[in-house]
């Protein structure tokens, strides 16, 4: 499990109690980007703990969630890992849910955790134009690009390494949650198997959410562009 932080000191040692507490063969990969709060070094207090199973990156400034999660995933494919999975940091996705993903994934090449698929859900503490620009946002980005899932924005997922070594990571330019959008995009257009799991979206315990709608307005341009930039993409399918 790759998982980026930036401020979440409060919220990784019990998203760690909970990961590996799992009956699954877990490593996780802190990606940290030089959290003012001192994330970094509460990760690496708890290698102590999970000396086997724990790792941090530091890097040296914040510099997006997509040249995090790309750092992380060049990180984990040269140590050999044939399974990836990515995940928020501040509690908003249950661990819980990892084992039906898991499951999902002998059938797939990729396996989506959905907020908007039969049984799954977010927070009912979200305010109505929150929940209506999340949803807004997954039709838009679905619409424009064509892609024949329900949430495409979502950061609660598993790869298989053949995914990932298939998509040109060096290439995959977006920096904020559009990140998530673009990989999905590509794994779609190179003809994987994807399947969508439901799960409950849980707004964060501690800490400030790091999405705004200005990020959201920008995001809107980011689709368009992503359909440009990817047009001469070959759709090629993987068996």
């Amino acid at each position: 499990m790759v998982i980026p932080t930036y401020n979440e000191a409060e919220n990784i040692p019990p998203l760690l109690e909970r990961l590996f507490s799992l009956s699954l063969p877990l490593h996780v990969l802190i990606v940290d980007d030089n959290s003012p709060d001192g994330t970094g070094q509460v990760a690496e207090a708890l290698r102590a703990r999970y000396p086997n199973q724990l790792e941090v990156l530091h890097r040296r400034e914040k510099q997006g969630l997509g040249p995090a999660y790309r750092a992380g995933f060049r990180y984990v494919l040269k140590r050999g890992a044939t399974i990836v999975g990515q995940m928020d940091a501040d509690l908003s996705h249950a661990p819980e849910r990892l084992p039906a993903m898991y499951q999902a994934l002998q059938e797939a090449d990729v396996v989506l955790g959905s907020r908007y698929v039969p049984g799954g859900g977010v927070d009912p503490r979200w305010a109505w134009y929150r929940k209506l620009l999340s949803w807004g946002g997954n039709l838009y980005a679905r619409t424009i690009l064509g892609l024949p899932l329900r949430d495409v924005t979502g950061g609660y997922r598993l790869w298989k390494r053949r995914v990932l070594t298939a998509i040109p990571l060096e290439d995959v330019r977006s920096t904020g949650y559009v990140f998530q959008i673009e990989m999905i995009y590509l794994a779609h257009r190179l003809g994987f198997r994807i399947r969508e799991v439901p799960i409950f979206f849980q707004d964060r315990r501690w800490g400030q959410s790091k999405l705004s709608l200005a990020v959201q307005r920008e995001a809107a341009w980011a689709v368009l562009w992503l359909r440009w930039r990817w047009r001469h993409l070959p759709k090629s399918p993987h068996s």
